[in-house]
């Protein structure tokens, strides 16, 4: 099929949006590629269309786990075969999905970065017929980006594997450096990219100087129909906010990654179907989410970095109609970033402190624990060994850097299990316990493939159909466990460590300072260009584009400063009309004051009064108290 009909089969298309087909092109022509589209702009289907038109599977590396599930079940929905493998899975699992992937019909292997360093993934991609390599978030890979990923560096190993197989970087925002760094980082053959302008025509930016942040939300609640984001730094916030505008009469709800995974599902639902005008949210939310009528996107408080703010404030109007993109900011906010950025980066000996912590609590033995991963309960795990939550969070990142371990928050895995016996062994067994024979029946009509692989399992389905409780379930899948007749793996919804080497003793950890220091000085001129942007004076979307590089763009003509211009140069227009105005009926006769004001016929009374008073001052109109004259 052609990339066309290929479009038109699976996404129901009749036409590729802006660039999307060139970097398609570029692909199938066998060039490494890096493409900037912005956020909504369909860079999943620059990697889909081009891996189905080829023979072989595509690779996909990619962070955001939740994501890579969507994308797995949205292309399982439309009929293509599509695996993952992310942190949490077992061995036997991974196995099997890799397995599946050299000799199955997959299409598609989303990977988490941090699985490029296991030596079994990689040995089994040699195997593949790999036709695209596909690095989504590929800012992660340059430590110059907002959201560096040690592992993102391992990506370039593949091409060792498959030296001929074109790499596609996708990411919405980059700065020049940044993309000098992607491709250098990736051994692109020949540099190589395709930019759609960041500008976007229909959104109004404003910088809001606000003491009372929580007047101001209600406010533009009020004065903007439709529907929004308010985004916040802290979970607690996300509780008070979602109460302070139902408190008020308008319908809000709550987001944060702390929630359980049902609850986050149907609340993100409501909001997407318009059942929820307001979700008030941590940064976790929006990624992926395509919802084309946002009116407004709101920070309360200050973002990490101009790149975070852009992609943030861009999920607002992607239907090309007018909406608005506000950043609340007071003198206080900047007290607030100094401080958070020195529990960001704490000493050596606390980032020490914490893995040793952590080998304590899950009571690893040193020279052990390599590619197993552990649930972390971070509140837990703090108050036992009396830890600063933030600097915890910070220390696991540089050890994430240093690759010791791997850090994610808040892995979602649903219950799987599969079958370790071969189908006569199980009759044998049913008919030798003939108590288990339903349990084990309803198993095998509900869930099929489970003698292959590992299949998706709903606890709270089975036990309606088995007329058990849900706990019975569990325990019963618990006993089959027991005894070796399958494997099964409850769902988990918590952050999730792997580590990446056994456990280190305190001499034989290592931390690089110097990668600290630069992660800091890093740091420290990304959040300077966020204040900038809150306190200069200049169009706002020149002032973000001109971030990314775009330095000749023209004024939006639509934000807060572009909008004040406009009234000054207004105002002046109309003092100009009404003194003209003044000085031809006063060069006739004088008149008093009311007369005056009534024969004139610009502006409104306000301006001019005003206009009077400045020309009185100016020593142009003269009055005796009674009369004006000249």
């Amino acid at each position: 099929m052609t990339i066309q009909e290929i479009l038109k089969q699976y996404w129901n298309h009749d036409a590729f949006r802006p660039m999307q087909q060139e970097i398609i092109q570029s692909v199938l022509l066998g060039h490494d590629t890096l493409a900037l589209l912005p956020t909504g702009g369909g860079k999943s289907v620059c990697f889909q269309v081009p891996a189905l038109a080829k023979e072989g599977i595509c690779i996909v590396v990619s962070p955001l786990i939740a994501l890579m599930k969507d994308q797995v079940e949205n292309l399982k929905a439309k009929g293509i075969d599509a695996a993952q493998v992310v942190s949490g899975m077992s061995k036997r699992e991974i196995d099997l999905a890799l397995d599946n992937c050299i000799y199955g019909a997959v299409k598609f292997l989303y990977l988490s970065p941090e699985r490029l360093l296991s030596e079994l993934v990689r040995e089994r991609i040699k195997y593949m017929n790999v036709n695209l390599i596909a690095v989504d978030e590929a800012h992660c890979i340059s430590q110059w980006g907002y959201d560096f990923r040690p592992p993102y560096l391992h990506v370039a190993d593949l091409r060792e594997l498959h030296p001929d197989v074109p790499v596609l970087a996708l990411t919405a925002t980059a700065t020049a450096e940044v993309r000098v760094d992607i491709q250098q980082k990736l051994r692109f053959k020949n540099p190589n990219v395709f930019q759609k302008s960041f500008e976007r025509k229909n959104i109004s930016y404003a910088v809001l100087n606000e003491e009372n942040k929580s007047r101001k939300l209600l406010d533009i609640a009020n004065g903007v129909k439709g529907c929004g984001i308010v985004y916040v730094r802290s979970r607690k916030e996300t509780v008070e906010i979602a109460k302070y505008y139902n408190d008020n009469g308008i319908h809000a709800d709550y987001y944060h990654g702390g929630l359980p995974t049902g609850e986050r599902g149907s609340r993100q639902d409501n909001w997407v179907n318009n059942r929820t005008r307001i979700i008030v949210a941590t940064n976790a939310f929006g990624m992926g989410i395509d919802k084309p009528d946002v009116r407004f996107v709101i920070h309360k408080d200050m973002p990490e970095s101009l790149e975070a703010y852009y992609q943030e404030a861009g999920r607002a109007g992607r239907d090309e109609h007018k909406a608005y993109a506000v950043l609340l900011y007071s003198p206080a906010d900047r007290y607030k970033e100094e401080k958070k950025f020195e529990l960001n980066f704490p000493p050596i000996e606390e980032i020490k402190k914490v893995y040793h912590a952590l080998g304590s609590y899950y009571q690893l033995a040193y020279g052990t624990g390599e590619g197993v991963s552990f649930d972390l309960d971070i509140g837990d795990f703090c108050s036992r060994y009396s830890l600063d939550p933030i600097k915890t969070l910070s220390s696991l990142k540089f050890l994430e850097q240093d690759e010791y371990l791997s850090f994610n928050e808040s892995v979602f895995l649903p219950s799987r299990f599969r079958f370790e016996v071969m189908n006569e062994q199980l009759y044998n067994f049913q008919i030798q316990n003939s108590g288990w024979d339903p349990f084990i029946k309803t198993l095998l009509r509900s869930y099929g493939g489970a003698f292959e692989n590992y299949v998706r399992l709903r606890e709270f389905d089975l036990a309606r159909r088995t007329n058990m409780s849900t706990q019975q379930v569990i325990d019963g899948l618990k006993q089959l466990q027991e005894y070796g007749i399958l494997n099964y793996l409850p769902q988990t919804d918590h952050p999730q460590v792997t580590y990446l080497r056994p456990r280190m003793k305190d001499n034989e950890l290592h931390i690089n300072k110097r990668l600290i220091e630069e992660r800091k000085a890093n740091y420290r001129q990304k959040i300077e260009a966020v204040f900038a942007y809150a306190t200069h004076k200049k169009c706002r979307s020149q002032m973000l584009l001109a971030y990314f590089d775009e330095t000749n763009a023209p004024k939006c003509g639509i934000c807060d400063i572009c909008l004040a211009e406009k009234r000054q140069r207004n105002a002046a227009e109309i003092g100009d009309a009404i003194t003209n105005e003044i000085v031809e009926l006063l060069s006739v006769s004088s008149m008093d004051i009311g007369e005056l004001v009534t024969s004139l016929k610009s502006g409104v009374e306000k301006e001019r009064m005003e206009t009077i008073r400045l020309l009185l001052d100016a020593g142009k109109l003269k009055t005796d108290g009674m009369v004006y004259y000249l």
